[in-house]
């Protein structure tokens, strides 16, 4: 099966960054978009970015101007790269990918954003 592994998340100060990447046991270009979702306690797992198979991306409305969403077809990876982070950023965040007719998922990471 295809492995999603999420690596990058930890404890930051407001203001701070992290960069996610989310490794893909195969190649990426079988997907027809990759994306990162986040879930904080007590809240809907939402949004926060994702790329489509011609490079095009979607923010949700809360991250905008502040993390972007970027590949590596050659290593597999997508990146989530978060700046200006805020406490309300607190969540696991979850990499996903969409094939033809399938879905899949990473274990999740937690981002924890100080004040």
């Amino acid at each position: 099966q295809v492995q999603l592994v999420v690596s990058g998340g930890g404890l930051v100060q407001a203001g701070g960054s992290l960069r996610l990447s989310c490794a893909a046991s195969g190649s990426i270009s079988r997907f027809n978009d990759m994306g990162w979702y986040r879930r904080a306690p007590g809240k809907q797992r939402e949004l926060v970015a994702r790329i489509l198979r011609g490079g095009s991306t979607d923010y949700g409305d809360s991250v905008k101007g502040r993390f972007t969403i970027s590949r590596d077809d050659a290593k597999n990876t997508v990146y989530l790269q978060m700046n200006s982070l805020k406490p309300e950023d607190t969540a696991v965040y979850y990499c996903n990918a969409h094939g033809i007719i399938n879905e899949y998922w990473g274990q999740g990471t937690q981002v924890t954003v100080s004040s």
